[in-house]
């Protein structure tokens, strides 16, 4: 892998702030993708295929250890332990959110805060999933615009949604959307990448990001799906937090 371009100019930000920044908004994006591509999920398996859940564990290369879809859905919308769960997701996002607490505001911070406690209560309620989707969906899109009426910086802010876009693509990838969708999310991801100022510590790799353009832009990209996802875990430096 290529170094990580790393500036030492002067930036608003540090290099772990910054880095909070992209992994609150990969998250964010993660648990919001994540309750819809199960909302449209549960619709199909309840109207055509029971085991139409077993293509969603298929897209993330999982072994179905659930057995029915009632286990699967519980897990995936409520279980913090399942890395692939929105509630997973949610709890990240929200222990980045308090570090950041400064940065994005008390109040963007109270709607990560609100989608958990309603995500909680909606575990043990009859209508648990339905109860869990839609309330949350409006919740996390509550704390979009708080995040983009509370936040000055646009340092900031191209860092969120350029982390939001990176995690569309690899969903939409893994999901195997339309190529035509792929391709109009990765060339959004590409445009927030270009705002990023220069001197911004936590820096996107150039030479995958060109080796991602290839396999993107290459008429055998549906052969090279597990490429390009190696490649956007890669785009950045540094692990999840």
């Amino acid at each position: 892998m290529g170094n990580v371009m790393i500036q030492k100019c002067t930036s608003s930000i540090s290099t772990e702030q910054s880095s909070r920044i992209y992994w609150l908004g990969r998250y964010t994006e993660r648990a919001f993708s994540t309750l819809k591509s199960l909302e449209r999920l549960y619709d199909k398996v309840i109207d055509k295929d029971p085991e139409h859940y077993k293509k969603y564990l298929d897209c993330f290369g999982l072994d179905d250890i659930y057995g029915d879809y009632k286990a699967f859905f519980r897990s995936f919308i409520f279980d913090v332990n399942n890395s692939c769960s929105a509630a997973y997701s949610l709890e990240r996002a929200y222990d980045n959110g308090i570090v950041l607490r400064e940065e994005i505001s008390t109040e963007a911070l109270a709607y990560l805060q609100l989608a958990k406690d309603k995500l909680k209560s909606a575990e043990n309620t009859p209508q648990g999933l339905v109860v869990a989707l839609m309330p949350l969906e409006d919740i996390l899109y509550g704390f979009y615009g708080c995040f983009t009426d509370h936040v000055y910086s646009e340092e900031i802010r191209d860092i969120f949604l350029c982390a939001k876009s990176v995690e569309r693509v690899e969903l939409y990838i893994r999901l195997k959307y339309r190529t035509e969708k792929i391709i109009s999310e990765f060339e959004r991801m590409c445009e927030f990448l270009k705002r990023i100022p220069e001197n911004t510590p936590y820096r996107y790799n150039e030479t995958i990001l060109e080796n991602l353009k290839e396999i993107v832009y290459s008429e055998s990209f549906q052969y090279q799906e597990f490429s390009a996802i190696s490649l956007i875990s890669r785009l950045f430096s540094g692990g999840a937090i």
